[in-house]
């Protein structure tokens, strides 16, 4: 199976892409203008990439779980994907992602750091649910 995973951002939406659910790699973050526009671009990427199935970060558990699904399908709705929407906790992996950077590069807000915690979402999310 073939997964995108989307960091929904309100600036930027990070993506990452794995063909085999093994190997995880970060794509070219989505500028956002508006929503129509994003959801047009996440679109083409999972097409591009044909994509079985979409992973979305949102924060589980406390009160804000729920009004982030509903706009994560809100969304989802607007990309029009057919496939399966997973959902995956997306706790800190921003703060994991600026920490794999570190020392790398000079941190510019280029959708890399998104990118990557869409990266940490998928791997996350495959390591969930790979069988023994």
């Amino acid at each position: 199976m073939k997964y995108i995973a989307i960091d929904l951002g309100l600036k930027r939406i990070g993506l990452a892409y794995s063909p085999d659910a093994k190997m995880v790699t970060p794509l070219d973050a989505v500028e956002r203008k508006n929503r129509n526009q994003a959801a047009g671009d996440v679109k083409k990427v999972i097409e591009e990439w044909d994509a079985d199935a979409v992973v979305v970060g949102i924060p589980m558990g406390g009160s804000s779980e729920d009004e982030m699904r509903r706009r994560v399908a809100h969304f989802m709705n607007l990309v029009d994907f057919k496939g399966e929407v997973f959902y995956q906790d997306e706790s800190n992996t921003s703060v994991e992602a600026e920490e794999m950077m570190k020392g790398q590069m000079r941190y510019k807000r280029d959708g890399r750091v998104d990118s990557i915690s869409a990266m940490i979402i998928l791997e996350r999310f495959l390591r969930a649910v790979k069988q023994p």
